[in-house]
């Protein structure tokens, strides 16, 4: 599967409306992520988007370097979290412009452009799951009513893992099943925001109660948890 570059640039372009009109009052206010305030979630993006820009860039030359250095990621967004509302709306539209233009110059994405993906689905997969589950923390608005069906198809493949074993998941708006067992049915939308650790716009349903999630699994995802 190609990797959707795309639809990471309307994520990017919705990243950027909906902090369009972010006051610096509400860069202070909490996100929906415990401990994080809103200036967080920007900050955490735009950094994110600076990280795998250069990690290309430099690939592109023949170098490799690590996205971060040990402790460097959780510096960067606790010293730019706190950026006025301009700030993060300058950097948030500096650096996904940054990494749009150093994706668009890879040729050939069966080959790792990411040192710390060595069995890589395309990193630009983990990007667009980073972007549209963080539009949901800013809570300003987005709700994963907004999400595509393809994207949440997506989102629940990666996500699986998080489920015990005997928990089969059906959508009830796509044509989509996952796994035997004890059934969890909704919109494929909830059933994406569900494991992701956010609260869907209409619950899942199970004759059983809903289980306990797991830990997040480790990335890179596998090829085998893309939608064909």
């Amino acid at each position: 599967m190609e990797p959707p570059l795309d639809a990471v640039a309307h994520a990017h372009r919705r990243l950027v409306e909906v902090i369009a009109d972010l006051t610096d009052a509400q860069v202070a206010e909490p996100s929906l992520l415990p401990g994080w305030t809103r200036g967080h979630v920007p900050a955490h993006l735009a950094d994110a988007a600076r990280a795998r820009g250069r990690v290309v860039e430099h690939w592109s030359r023949g170098e490799r370097v690590a996205l971060w250095e040990p402790g460097e990621r959780d510096a960067i967004i606790e010293a730019t979290a706190s950026l006025d509302a301009a700030g993060h709306r300058a950097a948030t539209a500096e650096m996904s412009g940054r990494l749009e233009r150093a994706w668009a110059g890879v040729a050939d994405w069966s080959a790792p452009v990411d040192p710390d993906e060595d069995d890589p689905v395309p990193p630009v997969f983990t990007r667009w799951r980073e972007v549209w589950i963080h539009l949901l923390d800013l809570d300003l608005g987005v709700r994963p009513a907004e999400w595509s069906a393809e994207f949440a198809v997506h989102t629940v493949g990666v996500l699986r893992p998080r489920l015990p074993a005997g928990v089969s998941l059906r959508a009830t708006d796509v044509a989509r099943t996952w796994g035997a067992g004890t059934e969890v049915a909704g919109g494929v939308r909830d059933l994406a925001a569900w494991p992701a650790g956010r609260r869907p716009d209409e619950p899942p349903t199970s004759a059983a109660p809903l289980p306990e999630l797991g830990p997040w699994p480790s990335y890179p995802a596998r090829r085998q948890d893309l939608p064909n």
